[in-house]
């Protein structure tokens, strides 16, 4: 066994006792932290790989909201707590009028030379009764026959025209059309058939002044939608169409 003892001095390299601790590098301790290369705490910085490839969101939080109907001022679309809501502006009740007038006359031209066969104007004269009354009257076999003839002609007329696309040959010429209160759709068959009957069957039987009128008045002071007794039966508006 050896009894050498190292030389005073420098200890030698492979001395495990003698070796000093290795000094920290300048600037302090390195930080602590998820190794380099993963996301920092607290959530990936912007440009990281971990990011969304739309920017943090979905592509349509910015987009902006959909038009309403018709481009209409009024906002949201049909269904709201307004029915208005997105609907084009109601129909000027002048322009309604003319519209009407110019349907009474498109069938009204027609049924006059239709009635000639039927006698309906010499009875008029032998009678003392002008057209109205003697068309509104069940004497006689010709006049009821000619009776039934003006009623299905103003219903069917009215009744086709509103259910094709809301517009009658007066409300294309006057820009209007007809349209459901709840979703401005075309009236369907069933409620312009309703629309039909209660606007043309009283006037054609017995109210022939009264009953227009009792719906024009109605027109005017009813709000906010302006609906005769036609419209309010068939749940229906007039409504401006440019096209």
């Amino acid at each position: 066994m050896s009894t050498d003892q190292p030389p005073p001095g420098q200890p030698p390299e492979d001395d495990p006792f003698s070796k000093r601790p290795p000094e920290p590098p300048p600037g302090g301790p390195p930080p602590s932290g998820p190794p380099p290369g993963g996301p920092p705490p607290g959530g990936p910085p912007p440009g990281s790989p971990y990011d969304s490839p739309y920017g943090g969101g979905s592509p349509y939080d910015n987009m902006p909201p959909p038009p309403p109907p018709y481009g209409s001022p009024h906002g949201g679309g049909y269904g709201g707590n307004d029915p208005l809501s997105g609907m084009p502006p109601l129909a000027e009740t002048g322009r309604r009028v003319l519209a009407r007038l110019i349907d009474w006359v498109i069938i009204a031209v027609p049924l006059a030379i239709i009635g000639i066969p039927f006698d309906i104007y010499q009875r008029a004269t032998r009678d003392g009764n002008d057209f109205g009354d003697t068309v509104n009257s069940f004497n006689g076999g010709s006049q009821l026959v000619f009776q039934l003839i003006t009623i299905v002609a103003y219903v069917a007329y009215d009744t086709v025209l509103t259910a094709k696309n809301g517009r009658t040959v007066g409300k294309r010429l006057m820009k209007l059309r007809v349209a459901m209160l709840n979703d401005g759709t075309t009236p369907p068959m069933s409620q312009s058939l309703l629309r039909a009957v209660v606007l043309w069957l009283p006037a054609l039987i017995c109210c022939a002044c009264l009953w227009p009128l009792l719906i024009l008045i109605l027109i005017v002071v009813d709000k906010p939608y302006k609906q005769g007794l036609h419209d309010k039966a068939a749940k229906t508006v007039v409504v401006s169409a440019p096209q």
